[in-house]
């Protein structure tokens, strides 16, 4: 296989494989937002442009800024291909470890806060999972009552 496509292997991709696992829904979100800000940092002026000329307009914008919005499009359309999309996938799986690293971090200062949290209040783990116990058992409150203590309603 190596033998096949040597051309493959001297490439630095970026990702995982040539043909990766397809991304969740979040992650291809994730993927399309880096992908416009690539877009719009290329088309940055005529973005500029056109939005000075269609400030304060509403119905004219339409027939006043055409070239503007001509001009810009056509910038958008020029830069917005597959290449500048697989960019952007190659940048997203770049930083997946920088992804990792911030998540492994906030979830160290959440445990760290739990960890707080614990000790300024003084209750152990198993006293404040017997306090949400004896709630869960009480049942629903509704004005006060528990949810099977309020009076039958009567039907009409």
């Amino acid at each position: 296989m190596a033998a096949q496509n040597p051309s493959v292997e001297g490439e630095k991709l970026g990702v995982p494989s040539r043909n990766p696992l397809p991304l969740s829904a979040s992650q291809e979100a994730q993927v399309r937002d880096i992908y416009y800000q690539r877009v719009r940092g290329l088309c940055a002026e005529e973005i500029k442009a056109f939005a000075a000329c269609a400030l304060g307009r509403t119905f004219t914008v339409s027939f006043v800024c055409r070239p503007e919005h001509r001009v810009m499009n056509n910038c958008m359309k020029l830069h917005a291909t597959q290449d500048e999309h697989d960019a952007a996938r190659v940048e997203w799986f770049s930083m997946r470890l920088e992804r990792q690293r911030e998540r492994a971090h906030k979830n160290k200062v959440a445990a760290a806060q739990e960890e707080f949290m614990r000790e300024w209040w003084g209750l152990p783990e198993h006293v404040r999972l017997s306090r949400q116990k004896e709630m869960e058992e009480r049942g629903e409150r509704i004005h006060g009552l528990t949810a099977r203590d309020l009076p039958p309603v009567e039907k009409r």
